[in-house]
């Protein structure tokens, strides 16, 4: 895989990011008025993968809550498409921001297909069901994942890959502009996590914003535009990805001596991988 910056050269070029659609400005958020991050400024446009990163406990959760309009800022203010998300409906949110959460088993063995159509939801009123367009739409995004095969399995007997891959099928179907990413290459094997990262980049080239958070910095470095990076003091660096990703900033973030070597990938492009040490310091 190839960075962001090696991408954007040559005559292949896409287009450049819009304006931003997920906004926040000065925010601090936490619990009952109590700060646990403050002053955090971030924009997430489309055509641009931004990936959020930092130890446990720093308060990377609260800050996507906050986001996705589950807690509301303890100060400052989040905007959507230069609204402000306190006056968004929840159905409004849901054409703008696409969630796809940590991997997690549903109580009943749903259909793949099923599962992705429930993406639709959002624009459905009480007692309607899902239109032959949704379903339409549903087909179109599960072979264009190229996960149209699967579309009869039960989705609690995919590999940890497919069912990510399910997971974003349903945020496309919910059509938002944004995608929120929890982890979404937490707990998969090389190729299933090669799998999932190809698509965020792809997600990206096709116009979408992708706001990830992940804790391994390599993912950043092969599919991201700019980082975000909490430290263990909860100081918060962001910026485009080499500059943040410093070898100094991540000993701050996590703790322990890290080197950011220079790489080259199988298909010959210019990498930057991160190596840890095995002491804390």
């Amino acid at each position: 895989m190839s960075r962001p910056e090696d991408r954007a050269s040559g005559k292949d070029r896409p287009e450049p990011p819009e304006r931003p659609t997920v906004t926040a400005r000065n925010l601090s958020c936490g619990y009952r008025s109590k700060a646990i991050l403050t002053g955090v400024d971030l924009e997430v446009r489309t055509g641009e993968v931004l990936c959020l990163l930092g130890p446990n406990g720093v308060g990377k959760t609260t800050l996507f809550r906050t986001l996705l309009g589950s807690l509301p800022p303890v100060e400052g203010r989040v905007e959507i498409s230069s609204r402000e998300r306190s006056r968004l409906s929840r159905r409004e949110m849901a054409r703008h921001i696409a969630y796809v959460p940590q991997l997690h088993e549903p109580p009943f063995a749903f259909s793949v297909f099923d599962v992705a159509l429930t993406g639709c939801v959002s624009r459905l009123g009480l007692l309607d069901s899902p239109s032959r367009r949704d379903r339409r739409r549903t087909e179109e995004v599960l072979d264009r994942l190229g996960i149209a095969h699967l579309s009869a399995r039960p989705f609690t007997e995919l590999s940890g890959g497919e069912q990510q891959m399910a997971l974003i099928a349903r945020a496309l179907v919910q059509d938002g502009r944004i995608l929120v990413m929890d982890e979404p290459a937490a707990a998969l094997d090389l190729r299933n996590q090669a799998t999932v990262l190809r698509c965020v980049r792809d997600l990206a080239d096709e116009r979408h914003g992708v706001l990830m958070t992940s804790h391994n910095p390599d993912h950043a470095f092969l599919v991201a535009t700019r980082a975000v990076l909490i430290t263990r003091d909860r100081e918060i660096l962001s910026g485009p990805v080499d500059e943040v990703l410093t070898e100094d900033n991540l000993r701050a973030a996590y703790g322990t001596r890290v080197r950011v070597l220079e790489a080259t990938s199988p298909d010959g492009e210019a990498m930057r991988t991160c190596l840890p040490s095995l002491y804390l310091v």
